[in-house]
């Protein structure tokens, strides 16, 4: 492991600490009775506190130092006396532990006095310190200069959410974000068990990925040698319950779903689905609206949000709007009672990539998409979506070609999904044989058929409205955030790239590569000017390492750097 200047330096200092009898990583309990928003909140002067965070700045003046300490609360002011720590002969806990040993972003316990400086500001004076926790690693502190500009911020997305953990300590805004999450989850859980539903958990691991047309994760049991799937939604498993006689069941589910990953999909997200029986998708329509009203004011004091450049209102109600109806107003084609051929027609009039594995409902719904969806940025409840595209929907009461689903856009996005559930065994399992067809025909995100669903149907499941609602989606709404890796604490990252561990030789080729990117074979080895054998194992180590190609035509050969992923 090769080790920047600091960290070595950092790695001598612990060291010292060891040498010094001082254990920089104690294993006994910190007696912290204070956090830095208790004591502003609950200033006296005078009074004695015991708090522990991570040191983030400081400036030593001889004898005395004024510190900031990071907690989990914030920062707080600290005053670090030599007289104060050291009141006798020795003073190596100021003079070598605390100047020359500590090093911002080191964890402390601080017990001291509160007091108020001569500028007003709160602040502990330090009676006595110690080490909990020495870091090994500087922080990435942005630095600003004279006239408050700021550099060196921490910001690279790609580093943020890789080292979380770094990005928490530096970026303090950023764990506002997670504690409004939290707050929503908490406003969702308190609206549904003040009206007496049961929070459950349902299997992740399932031996058939039902719920959701969806690719899915493939696991395999060694013990009972058998597939299975990590869940692409929890609904067939909540709908089991009501069967069994529960009137409400709610999950808070992690789904995971085997596609493409981008700003407003991450392959592990979570949902939170709802199934009440003896109601339906109007029902369902009223209460979503009661519910997203006080998530908005649970979170943001208010029913009206920023999100980006745009004031969304969550008051209720919200317009229904049927999705034929949407298509023929958003394109001015009326696909209702169109067959995949007349579908096909019309995705290709409005330049809609379409192909032979889609059925009536998929290419319905990429016109929707396509088309419509974007033109929804206040809450609209898009209705009545056609048999095809709902396969776990009950049927219109007034339309047989229809179902009793809405979805919930938001923004131009879909933030919920819910139905009349389809309750009909026979019927389900026709809709099912369909989703099947599909399958054969290609599609990879077709249902597969759940047998012992199918048998809970025919025990009798009463008439049931269910809801999912994408938790990830709602909190980058009311946290106004457009990417979906800046609610996750952990998003899925490609694997990181590890520093190559290049021989001399091969660094002086490829530097010479790099500002060429093409070079023919005689001028790089001329400009390299290497010995044969160092020129030979350089060109040999950077081929094996697939950094460069050798492209021959004819009787001349030219070096070419490959991209790196």
């Amino acid at each position: 492991m090769q080790l920047s200047e600091q960290e070595i330096i950092r790695r001598e200092k612990l060291g010292r600490l060891r040498e010094l009898g001082i254990a920089p990583y104690p294993a006994a309990l910190y007696p912290v009775d204070h956090t830095s928003q208790q004591i502003r909140d609950n200033y006296e002067e005078g009074k004695q506190v015991v708090i522990a965070g991570r040191l983030m700045s400081r400036r030593i003046q001889g004898k005395a130092s004024f510190a900031e300490l990071q907690d989990s609360a914030g920062r707080i002011q600290i005053y670090f006396n030599r007289d104060e720590i050291c009141p006798g002969d020795d003073k190596t806990k100021y003079n070598d532990v605390y100047k020359k040993l500590l090093d911002i972003g080191d964890i402390i316990g601080i017990k001291g006095e509160l007091f108020t400086t001569q500028v007003g500001e709160k602040t502990v004076m330090v009676k006595d310190f110690a080490i909990l926790s020495k870091s090994l690693r500087p922080l990435p502190l942005p630095k600003v200069d004279n006239e408050g500009k700021t550099y060196d911020e921490f910001n690279d997305p790609e580093l943020r959410y890789r080292q979380r953990y770094v990005d928490l300590v530096v970026n303090p805004q950023v764990k506002e974000t997670f504690i409004k999450r939290t707050r929503i989850t908490n406003s969702i859980r308190e609206f549904f068990n003040k009206r007496g539903y049961l929070e459950v958990e349902t299997p992740i691991l399932q031996p058939i990925p039902g719920g959701a047309a969806a690719r899915p994760f493939i696991s395999h049991h060694n013990a009972l040698n058998i597939p299975l799937y990590l869940r692409i939604a929890n609904e067939l498993y909540l709908k089991r319950l009501i069967v069994g006689g529960f009137d409400g069941v709610y999950e808070f589910a992690k789904d995971f779903r085997n596609e493409g990953m981008d700003r407003t999909h991450n392959p592990e997200f979570t949902v939170m689905e709802l199934y009440v029986a003896y109601k339906d998708y109007n029902w369902m329509m009223d209460t979503t609206e009661q519910l997203l009203e006080k998530v908005a004011v649970d979170s943001n004091g208010s029913t009206r949000i920023k999100v980006g450049d745009k004031e969304i209102d969550f008051k209720a109600p919200y317009p229904r709007v049927p999705i034929l109806q949407s298509i023929k107003e958003h394109t001015g084609f009326d696909v209702s009672g169109m067959d995949e051929v007349q579908l096909r027609e019309v995705c290709a009039k409005l330049d809609i990539p379409a192909n032979e594995t889609m059925g009536k409902g998929k290419l319905i719904d990429e016109i929707f998409g396509e088309k419509c969806e974007h033109h929804y940025i206040q809450p609209t409840f898009i209705t009545d979506y056609p048999r095809e595209m709902s396969p776990l929907t009950k049927e219109h009461r007034n339309d047989p070609a229809l179902t009793e689903r809405f979805e919930l856009m938001v923004n131009g996005k879909e933030l919920a999904n819910a139905y009349s559930e389809l309750n009909d065994p026979i019927d389900q399992r026709e809709r099912f044989e369909e989703q099947l067809r599909l399958s054969e025909k290609g599609d990879d995100e077709a249902m597969f058929i759940d047998q012992d669903f199918l048998r809970a149907l025919e025990y009798g499941m009463p008439p049931t409205s269910g809801i999912g609602i994408g938790i990830d989606r709602l909190v980058m709404l009311m946290t106004d955030n457009s990417s979906i890796q800046e609610v996750l604490f952990f998003p899925q990252m490609r694997p990181e790239k590890k520093p190559l561990d290049l021989k001399e030789n091969e660094k002086t080729i490829l530097e010479i590569l790099k500002k060429h990117k093409t070079l023919p074979l005689e001028e790089l080895k001329t400009t390299a000017d290497l010995s044969n054998k160092a020129w030979d194992k350089g060109m040999k180590g950077l081929s094996k390492l697939g950094l460069l190609q050798v492209v021959v035509d004819g009787n001349s050969k030219t070096v070419m750097l490959k991209e790196q992923d």
